[in-house]
């Protein structure tokens, strides 16, 4: 610390002595005028340390008095010598100072003298006794000479400018030199200054001690003459009440004793008082001189502390070093950036791997058929020249045979071998005839081999050409068609293309025709215009038989999430663009959303007008890929900065923020040309989009369209004043009517929900409980007599989940992946959670029940404290991961979790963590969701699918997704947990005991229960299926209806 301190002083002196070097630039005499006014005259106060150190014994006051009757410069001691240049050249050696410098010299050597310590008068001694201090006379001599070379080098530098004039560079190099040999000797005299500032504080703190010594005593003196004053005085008043009896028993004559016998007590008492009194005086004078010399000591502890503060505030250098630091962090994050992009390529490059394998493994198959082939017809060709050698056999044989013959007649020897030969001969002709069948079976089979590989190479060749010429591409990820397509409306927003041109192309994408991914493959390369030409030649197909869907929405998982309807948007999106239909998402550019994770983010080079407040305001657009979801976010030039705010919602004008973006995303649908089939809006931040879009929109040409609403919750309904209707453009007087915006409790708001229920096509919520639900007066929020009025177009389909995202096999956050074939895993993850959280693992058949939510009246939160003692209770351990936007709620929660903060089976996690919340999907047995009302609820499916049995009170979409393991009503193969249903703890007590029982009771069954709640699907394919179902009816009576007009 010491060390830094005095690289920051050495810094300070340098920046504040060197400063003329540079401001001075007129002329060399005023260089060098400045450069010897203040290369040794600028030092910062108090560079000579003073030893401070007080005996530790009381000095008198005559003591003080010749202390400070010695000269300043008698009794200022400096540790290191300030060494003067050491080339002979600059040292002016007959040189005398003019009058003004003698001046200037004596005024600075006044300066410096009284920015001496003034603690050095009060503790500075004479040689005499120079024993008590920490230096010997003759360092104290040898300190005196230093500085007075220092002085008298300093007297001849300072002369007139006729001398420095002649000074060369050289010169000044050289006295800058000695000047930092200079600093760095003053730097180590402020060294030993705060070593000296630590002895004066151990002194000080001695001091003190003595003083509070001291008037302890004097208490204990002031007590001691008050008890003693007080005896005395009873003693008196008891021989005064003796004399006064004996005054009365003895009359007159005894009067004069008794006046003479009180006198004399009188004057005792006094001399006794004066004798304490000037023994206090004396001990008060001595406690007045120490607390002078205390008061002293502070004022220059005070110095000392300023003059450190004023060089730590010079410090520029960590400023410097944190503009870099900051500027490598964010070169970090764009390498990042970069190294997910290349990551996700490598991916793409590994699934074209794998089909190429299994390419190879096909041709593979088909070479080992070739090569078996040829083994067998080699075979048979090796069986042909066997039989050839055997006719060449024979023929000899028939020579020998007719020489045989020859011979016949003439010996019996040669008629028996004749026959013998003719033996031999059938037999040759049996095995030649069985040969030559052989042979040709061999031959047939090599036929029939090629025939069928040619056959089989045939049928892949032109598999192969018909695939290339006209089937889709399907070895290209949606990311690239979403870029594909993006790339043509940016075309059109910025005229570059024409609407009928944009339709051609948007079809051949929506194909995912070869021709236009050649094509833009091939323009990589080459520029814009020559891209748009080459798109340009492309056929254009036919018509596309699938939907194009266009979702506007305040969120989207995950680059703007805060709660379920991000994830709708982007698990429903998905589904719908893998069953052939053209999806995109419009969103607001928030300034707080994951941009990290948006592919290809760009602004178009054109902007987007919408009206608000009566003015025209710019839009910025930017495009990007989602998940492989095309999206445009749109970025308002508003002076309000409507998503420049650091949150989603909460926002006190939320009403006039969302309504802005809902009427500027139905202007970029109109100037890009698009003509969906489906515009999906979503909760009331887009509710705005419906009475726009017939009110407005449609009159003026964006009239291709049904309208689907989706409420997620209808808790939030957006009300607002009806004159705030007006900014977006609306006629709040047609309306703020009943039958329309009007709100159903204050008929001087408007309500957005309403609205959207009134003018959709489509009526949608989350689950077909939820919808049930609010249409009854206690779940519909003011808005059940609307719905009903309207159920003909109003159901329910419950929410799905992404299961590729959500999978244990596959999940990189948990320790063990596993699997509903393979249950160790979880039970490994269970073990590894309980340590990290520092849970006991002595049992491993302990439940651990867990639970991830909100803390909000809406989930059930004293069910879930009382779930929590049950859990301890049963003998179960329990963990909590959530927080509470209600601050009674969450200091509640803190405190259960202070008193639990140590427990071996209670742990409460007061926050959301990503990676942490699977880390508890996978370790938990079973999962507590005790809400009192839930629209659909996405936890309970997590959860089974990470094989945690859930515990759930039936209501909203619980009751469509969780069904009890003991109701005799439902199919064995559809009870996958716990319920309850009254929200009250008893109905919970009977849902966890039951499920502790059949835990601890029966492993089987439990481990069942685990693998068929593991194997539930909860993706979107039937959620996706209905939806589109109700899509295509739509269009289909519209499309109907235009017919028939």
């Amino acid at each position: 610390m010491e060390k830094i301190m005095a690289a920051k002083c050495s810094m300070c002196f340098f920046n504040y002595g060197f400063n003329g070097l540079n401001k001075s630039n007129k002329d060399v005499d005023g260089l060098k005028k400045n450069l010897n006014l203040r290369l040794f005259y600028s030092a910062p106060r108090r560079s000579f340390p003073v030893y401070c150190k007080l005996q530790q014994r009381r000095l008198s006051l005559h003591y003080k008095r010749q202390l400070g009757k010695k000269p300043p410069f008698e009794r200022i001691r400096t540790r290191a010598k300030l060494q003067p240049n050491s080339d002979d050249e600059s040292k002016p050696e007959h040189s005398v100072p003019n009058n003004g410098d003698v001046e200037h010299i004596v005024n600075h050597e006044k300066t410096f003298e009284d920015d001496v310590d003034t603690r050095a008068d009060l503790e500075h001694i004479d040689e005499k006794n120079s024993s008590t201090l920490s230096s010997s006379p003759v360092e104290t001599n040898r300190d005196v000479e230093h500085a007075d070379e220092q002085m008298a080098l300093s007297k001849a530098l300072a002369i007139n400018g006729e001398q420095l004039a002649d000074v060369q560079p050289e010169d000044l190099i050289s006295m800058i030199k000695t000047a930092e040999r200079n600093i760095l000797l003053l730097n180590q005299a402020r060294v030993h200054a705060l070593e000296d500032l630590h002895k004066i504080l151990s002194e000080k703190e001695t001091l003190q001690s003595e003083i509070n010594s001291l008037e302890m005593r004097l208490a204990e003196a002031n007590a001691q003459i008050k008890a003693e004053e007080k005896v005395n005085v009873e003693q008196l008043e008891g021989q005064l009440d003796k004399l006064r009896n004996e005054l009365i028993n003895r009359g007159d004559s005894g009067k004069s004793e008794l006046e003479l016998h009180e006198n004399q007590n009188k004057m005792s008492n006094e001399e006794a008082l004066f004798a304490r009194d000037g023994h206090v005086h004396s001990i008060r004078k001595e406690v007045d001189s120490l607390r002078t010399d205390n008061l002293a000591l502070k004022n220059d502890i005070q110095a000392l502390k300023s003059m450190l503060s004023n060089l730590e505030n010079n410090d520029e250098r960590m400023v410097a070093l944190e503009n870099e630091r900051t500027f490598l962090e964010s070169t970090v994050k764009e390498l990042e950036s970069r190294l997910s992009d290349s990551q996700q390529e490598y991916s793409n490059i590994s699934t074209l791997k794998v089909e190429c394998k299994d390419l190879w493994e096909k041709v593979e198959n088909l070479q080992r058929l070739l090569d078996k082939a040829t083994k067998e017809a080699d075979q048979a060709l090796l069986v042909l020249q066997q039989n050839q050698d055997l006719q060449k056999k024979v023929d000899k044989l028939e020579e020998s045979l007719e020489a045989a013959n020859f011979f016949k007649a003439s010996s019996e020897k040669i008629q028996q071998y004749d026959e013998l030969m003719q033996q031999k001969i059938k037999l040759l002709e049996e095995r030649l005839q069985k040969s030559d069948k052989e042979i040709y079976s061999y031959v047939q089979l090599y036929q029939e081999s090629i025939k069928e590989f040619q056959a089989t190479l045939n049928r892949l060749k032109e598999e192969s050409k018909e695939g290339t010429l006209d089937g889709p591409v399907d070895d290209m990820p949606w990311e690239f068609w979403s870029r594909l397509l993006l790339i043509i409306d940016g075309w059109v927003l910025e005229k570059k293309l024409s609407n009928n041109e944009a339709v051609l192309l948007r079809e051949m994408v929506w194909k995912r025709d070869r021709r236009i991914c050649d094509a833009y493959v091939a323009c990589k390369e080459k520029t814009e215009d020559e891209a748009i030409s080459n798109f340009l030649r492309l056929t254009p197909s036919q018509p596309s038989p699938g939907l194009h869907i266009i979702h506007i929405a305040a969120e989207m998982a995950p680059v703007a999430k805060v709660g379920g309807l991000g994830d709708v948007v982007t698990g429903l999106g998905k589904a719908l663009q893998k069953r052939g239909h053209l999806v995109e998402i419009v969103l607001p550019k928030y300034d707080c959303m994951q941009h990290d994770l948006i592919r290809d983010l760009r602004a178009l080079d054109a902007t987007v007008n919408s009206y608000f407040d009566g003015k025209l305001f710019q839009n910025k657009v930017w495009t990007g890929t989602v998940e492989g979801l095309p999206v445009y976010f749109i970025e308002p030039h508003h002076p309000n900065k409507f998503f420049w705010r650091g949150q989603y919602y909460g926002e006190q004008d939320d009403f006039k923020r969302f309504s802005f973006f809902s009427r500027a995303a139905l202007e970029l649908l109109l100037q890009a040309g698009k003509k969906p089939d489906i515009i999906h809006c979503h909760d009331w931040q887009t509710a705005f989009v419906a009475p726009l879009y017939w009110d407005l929109y449609a009159p003026r040409g964006l009239n291709s369209a049904r309208i689907c609403f989706t409420c997620h919750n209808f808790e939030y309904q957006g009300t607002a004043p009806a004159s705030e209707l007006a900014s977006c453009g609306l006629d709040v007087y047609q309306l703020n009517r009943p039958d329309r915006m009007q709100d159903n409790s204050a008929h001087d708001r408007v309500n957005p929900i309403k609205g959207a229920i009134v003018f959709s096509n489509i009526v949608t919520t989350v689950s077909p409980t939820y919808a049930q639900e609010v249409r009854t007066a206690e779940g519909g929020r003011g808005l059940h007599s609307t719905l009903n009025f309207y159920s003909k177009k109003f159901l329910g389909i419950l929410n799905g989940i992404d299961t590729e995202s959500w999978n244990p096999a596959t999940d990189m956050f948990l320790k063990v992946q596993y699997s509903a074939n393979d249950l160790q895993g979880k039970e490994e993850n269970k073990d590894s959670m309980r340590r990290l959280l520092g849970l006991s693992s002595a049992d491993d058949r302990t439940p651990l029940v867990g639970c991830i939510t909100r803390l909000v009246p809406q989930k059930g939160v004293h069910l879930i404290r009382h779930a929590i003692y049950r859990t301890l209770e049963m003998g179960g351990q329990f963990v909590l991961l959530g927080s509470s936007p209600v601050p009674h709620i969450q200091r509640e929660f803190e405190g259960i979790a202070n008193q639990f903060q140590n427990h071996e089976h209670i742990r409460l996690i007061l926050r959301y963590d990503e990676s942490l919340s699977r880390y508890i999907y996978a370790a938990s047995d079973m999962f507590i969701i005790p809400s009192i009302f839930e629209p659909c609820g996405l936890t309970q499916m997590i959860a089974m699918r990470y094989g945690s049995v859930p515990i759930v009170r039936k209501t909203g979409g619980l009751n469509d997704s969780v069904f009890d393991v003991d109701d005799d009503t439902i199919p064995n193969q559809y009870r996958n947990g716990f319920t309850f249903t009254t929200a009250d703890e008893q109905g919970l007590n009977s849902a966890m005991e039951r499920a502790f029982s059949l835990y601890k009771t029966d492993n089987e069954s439990w481990q069942q229960l685990v693998r068929k709640v593991m194997n539930i699907d909860f993706g979107w394919e039937s959620s996706a299926s209905q939806y589109e179902e109700l899509y295509v009816q739509s269009v289909a009576r519209a499309r109907a209806a235009g017919s028939r007009t």
